[in-house]
């Protein structure tokens, strides 16, 4: 897409997934977040040693990387050449054969098209990055580059509560932040979310989903603020 009005994603995805120093503790300061629930959400919807993948805002390839050894491509994407070049180092020095079922691409939700229809989709903490009107855009994009009946797996920052209830949300949400910005998230850190990413309301993102062509299989909410969705792309497999 290479239309005048479209957005400069590289520009929203946040100076630090720049910054090789900050790329360099992003392992840590993420909390090593155990991709197998995921890999099973897909392998437990047909996906196998066969199904290609693409893991969109891959980060430093904390999916893509174990996910490739279970699948027959995966195709890592992130805007930032920082991140990209992280995820070949961390495949080259990974034992298995990931690094022969993956590659890396420089690319976003709105820039990346694969060359032929893929049996699954992955993203985590990626969409927020962008506006709703984007992000609808993204979603129905994710749909054409999936098979009928392939699958969605999202994980985001997504808000299930009403605008009443912010205050007392975010209030507890900083409470539990992290200390040392070296180790974990901090209250900071949140209030910097809020104000300049675009984490969306729950009652606005679903029907979001649906209307990108998805039916939604099963979603999970932790804390009110983290949601996990295994959406289906309609039609026949």
């Amino acid at each position: 897409m290479d239309e005048t009005w479209m957005i400069d994603e590289l520009a929203h995805a946040g100076d630090e997934h720049l910054d090789e120093d900050f790329i360099a503790g992003y392992d840590r300061k993420q909390g090593y977040p155990d991709p197998e629930p995921d890999i099973l959400a897909f392998e437990a919807h047909g996906l196998d040693g066969t199904s290609t993948v693409i893991d969109f805002a891959t980060g430093t390839g904390q999916f893509a990387i174990p996910a490739a050894r279970r699948f027959g491509l995966v195709t890592a994407v992130d805007v930032s050449p920082a991140m990209i070049a992280a995820v070949r180092a961390k495949a080259a020095a990974a034992p298995g054969a990931a690094a022969n079922r993956l590659e890396c691409v420089r690319g976003g939700f709105l820039s990346y098209t694969p060359a032929a229809p893929v049996d699954g989709v992955y993203t985590r903490h990626g969409l927020h990055q962008i506006p709703d009107f984007w992000k609808a855009i993204a979603l129905r994009r994710i749909a054409g580059m999936l098979r009928p009946g392939g699958v969605l797996r999202l994980r985001d920052l997504i808000y299930d509560f009403g605008p009443e209830e912010a205050p007392e949300i975010f209030a507890g949400w900083f409470a539990n932040a992290a200390d040392d910005p070296a180790e974990g998230y901090t209250a900071e850190d949140y209030a910097v979310h809020i104000r300049t990413e675009h984490s969306t309301y729950r009652w606005l993102f679903e029907p979001i989903i649906h209307a990108a062509g998805f039916d939604i299989a099963e979603v999970k909410f932790e804390g009110r603020l983290y949601g996990t969705y295994t959406c289906v792309k309609k039609g026949t497999a």
